[in-house]
Formats: C-alpha cells, structure tokens, sequence
C-alpha cells in the first residue's frame, strides 16, 4: 500500500510539473472563469436601457421637447439622431443604423387634450430582436403630464408603436439567423485549426513543405474544402429554419451567399491562425474555447447588443460574429441592401487578409 501511495504521488507530482511547465495550459484554468465571470456578470442582461432611437420632431415645441425629455428620463431609450422627416426614420430602422424611430406629429399638442385619445406618437420598431422589440414595445402605455397638467390629468397609451420584420415577436425569426454564425464560426474555425495542426503533429506537413508547393498555395488548398463545406451548411440551416421554424430570406440570396461566403473566410483565416500559434490538437482547442466563449456571449447572439455595456460592446466589435449577425439579420429579415451591410462586410474582408497575412508570417517563422 505504501509503494502503491509513493507511485500515485509521483504521478501527481509529474502532472503538477507538466501543468507549471504548459503556461497555455495554466493561464486557461485561470483565465477562461475570470472571462466567463466577466462575460456573463456584464452580457446576461435582459433589462433594456439606453437604446439609440432616431427622432423626427415635426412640432419642435416645448411641449414635444418635455414628451422627449419624459420618455428618455424612463431610460429605455435614448435620442442618438435627429432627422427631418418621416421617411428617414423607417429608412435609418431598415438600415439597421438605429433600433427604433420616434416620429413626432406637428398637432401633438392638440392630440393631449382631444377627446378623442389618439396616440401622441409613433414609435417604429425593429421588431427582429424579440427582447428588445418587447422592452420598447411596453413604451406604449407610457404615462405623460406637461408640467401645466396636474397628474390625475396625465394621458395613457401615448405612444403607437409599430413592430416591423417580426410583429409576432416569434423567436425564431431572432435566432435561426444568428445560428448561421454561431454553427459556421465553431465548424469552420475550429475544424481548420485542429487539422492543421494534425498534419503537422502526425509529420504530414514537413512532407508538403518538401514538395514545391508554396506556403500561400499549401494554404488555400487547405482552405478550400473547408469553404465548401461552410457553403453546404448554411444551406442546410436555411432550409431546416424555413421547413421547421418558417424563416424566410426577404432579401437578396445572393448577397446572403456573398455574405455567408466572406465570413466562412474570416474564420477560416483565424483557424490558420490559430493552428500556427497552437502547440497541439488541446492547445488549438484551448485557443478556439478563448475565442469562441466572447463570440457567443458578446455578438448579440443571446443578449441585445444595446444593453451591453459599452466596453463589452467595444470589445464586441472586433469579433467577426458581431459583424456577421448584423449582416445576416439585416439581409434575411429586413432586405438590408449591400449598401446598408458594406460597412461590416468590409470588416470580415480585413480581418481575413490580417489572420492570412499573420499565419503566413507565423508559418514562415517555423520553417525557419
């Protein structure tokens, strides 16, 4: 029993020594719950406040200016433009550019005191985030007295608020979408990333790097059945979302596929990455994990972006899935145009060329 009790010892000690020796190992035990701890305390939250709304004021008196004034006090919005008509509010909602549209009638005045109860104001909405969407839509019974009122006075249901893309407030039109992002960014980063590092773990890459086939050519070649297994899933998610849940694409399926396309690359271009800093298949995954947690928790995917606070959403905007899940929602439920998704797509571009550019260099170096 002794000899038995000297041997496990010796087993531990030899796994303590292997851990202290493997900093990527120990710097994830501590790091990836100091992250989650981090993530969660700050992202889990549903309750909606400060969402940027653009604001059309065809009155422009004091008292639309005291509506304005008593709406934001309620902390659920926040008047992050001001535009001159109607039209540019919907366009700016479409757009994806603001998450709701306050249109203020020249006769708001007149509507308070009328007999009649009609609303004060319109609110649209993007009504694709069912959480959000929810938070504004109960902005319909806000409450207003003018200061010259006395509070028995003040009028209920003063708002008209208009969902659009989603007015049944289904989930599923929220998340089939954003499903697209989360499966192709585990599959496509994920799986290059531990392939690679296969091949070389398994002697198959010094193999290759004998043959003429340049670092850049190895690559692609590389990359290339990857792309088109990408491709193949997002058209197994959109056709299970339409089948099962009734998703829709309104837009354009060729900018959808351009899209799909540029962030299957962008990820594909971080698992290169990946696999040319990672010591082993664990060491890729331990990688993957660290990047993979904040993709999920920061990019809108559960939690609307706007609650977040606005380091996590700083942070947020140099994660590809973020970009993407704007895109992907923009185009499938409001038939955002390339103009209104440029912006984004033009990120995922840059950051493949930045990942393929750095494992390129990083390849070069242990060649070397």
């Amino acid at each position: 029993m002794l000899a038995s009790l000297k041997r496990m010892l010796a087993v531990f000690m030899k796994e303590i020594i292997q851990l202290k020796n493997d900093r990527l190992t120990f710097a994830m035990v501590v790091v990836i719950p100091l992250i989650q701890l981090l993530l969660f305390g700050y992202t889990i939250n549903t309750d909606v406040r400060d969402v940027p709304i653009a604001l059309v004021d065809e009155a422009g008196t004091s008292f639309s200016r005291q509506f304005i004034h008593d709406l934001e006090a309620t902390q659920v919005i926040r008047v992050a433009a001001q535009l001159a008509v109607p039209d540019e509010a919907a366009q700016a909602v479409t757009d994806g550019d603001y998450s709701a549209g306050l249109i203020i009638p020249a006769d708001i005045e007149r509507r308070f005191y009328a007999e009649a109860g009609e609303p004060l104001a319109q609110l649209v909405v993007d009504g694709s985030d069912t959480v959000m969407a929810s938070a504004l839509k109960a902005l319909a019974g806000f409450p207003f007295s003018p200061g010259e009122v006395v509070a028995n006075q003040a009028r209920q249901g003063t708002l008209a608020v208009t969902l659009l893309y989603n007015p049944e407030q289904r989930a599923a039109l929220f998340t089939v979408p954003g499903l697209l992002g989360v499966i192709l960014t585990m599959t496509m980063t994920m799986f290059t990333a531990i392939a690679i590092v296969r091949e070389r773990e398994r002697g198959n890459m010094e193999l290759l790097i004998a043959t003429p086939v340049k670092p850049l050519e190895l690559m692609v070649g590389k990359l290339v059945p990857y792309m088109v297994i990408g491709m193949v899933q997002v058209a197994i998610i959109l056709l299970l979302g339409h089948w099962l849940f009734d998703v829709t694409v309104v837009g354009s399926y060729l900018l959808l596929a351009f899209s799909c396309l540029v962030f299957v690359f962008a990820n594909l271009g971080l698992g290169l990455l990946i696999s040319t800093r990672a010591p082993n298949q664990l060491g890729a995954m331990q990688m993957f994990i660290f990047f993979f947690l904040p993709s999920i928790l920061l990019s809108g995917f559960m939690f609307p972006f706007v609650a977040m606070p606005q380091v996590a959403q700083w942070l947020a905007e140099v994660l590809p899935m973020t970009h993407f899940l704007r895109v992907v929602r923009g185009i499938v439920l409001r038939d955002a145009p390339l103009t209104a998704v440029s912006g984004d797509l033009l990120f995922l571009g840059g950051f493949f060329l930045l990942t393929l550019g750095l494992s390129l260099l990083g390849f070069r170096q242990k060649l070397d």
